[in-house]
């Protein structure tokens, strides 16, 4: 069992950043990948970025790919999500996710946070 909880929301005008955490329980953090997906208002979830259980391979949807880094940090049992250049269309709640592979869909991530609030006026 995998507890996840995300932080670091907020209000940000566009082309501002913020950075969200996701921390984990569970001594078992380390053999998980995680993701972070994201859900606007009338939308369905999407991808947005993954990570594989030892950092060493990332995934990025088009359309931060070069705005948004992921990265974990194993020793504090905590993902992060750096998004800069922000955008209005950025606007969603974001969701870390952890799967025991090394996913884009949602559909096989096994554990979800509660999503964090972001919001990006333009």
């Amino acid at each position: 069992q995998v507890q996840l909880v995300e932080s670091g929301g907020g209000l940000v005008q566009a082309g501002g950043s913020l950075k969200l955490s996701c921390a984990a329980s569970g001594r078992t953090f380390s053999s998980y990948a995680m993701g972070w997906f994201r859900q606007a208002p009338g939308k369905e979830r999407e991808f947005v970025s993954s990570i594989n259980w030892a950092g060493a391979s990332t995934r990025y949807a088009d359309s931060v790919k070069g705005r948004f880094t992921i990265s974990r940090d194993n020793a504090k049992n905590t993902v992060y999500l750096q998004m800069n250049s922000l955008k209005p269309e950025d606007t969603a709640v974001y969701y870390c996710a952890a799967a025991k592979g090394f996913y884009v869909s949602s559909r096989e991530y096994d554990y979800w946070g509660q999503g964090t609030q972001v919001t990006i006026s333009s």
